[in-house]
């Protein structure tokens, strides 16, 4: 048997997470649904039921690090096909607004010269200037 008790900090990361989205995450049972239709799957490091399946375990670090939070487009195509009704571009903006809260620093707009903005996911562009703007 395997005993996967989480800690009070996982259960406060879980918490805050799901407070800031407004989605009940452990309700979540890995069907893969939302990975097997995102469009973007080829360009994350990991899939949207890993990230979901990383807040449950409270596995902060390692899921505030990913790039899959950045480069999801909130598209809302793995919301649609989820069974239990877990809108995860909730999740992903949820993640990537803990991340600016505590200034942890993806990218700084103001450093970024002009030919590299098309190259950029718009989805953290967005997310800094909001960090900016606020």
């Amino acid at each position: 048997m395997v005993d996967i008790t989480l800690d009070q900090d996982k259960k406060d990361f879980i918490a805050e997470i799901e407070k800031l989205s407004g989605q009940k995450i452990m309700r979540c049972y890995q069907c893969g649904r939302c990975s097997a239709g995102c469009p973007l799957a080829d360009y994350m490091d990991l899939l949207p039921n890993q990230v979901i399946k990383y807040v449950q375990l409270g596995l902060d670090k390692e899921v505030l690090e990913c790039n899959t939070i950045w480069v999801c487009a909130a598209c809302y195509r793995c919301s649609v096909v989820c069974p239990k009704d877990i809108d995860i571009a909730r999740l992903m903006e949820a993640l990537r607004l803990l991340i600016l809260r505590d200034d942890i620093e993806k990218m700084d707009i103001n450093k970024i010269k002009k030919e590299e903005y098309a190259e950029l996911p718009q989805i953290a562009l967005v997310a800094s200037m909001r960090k900016y703007t606020s």
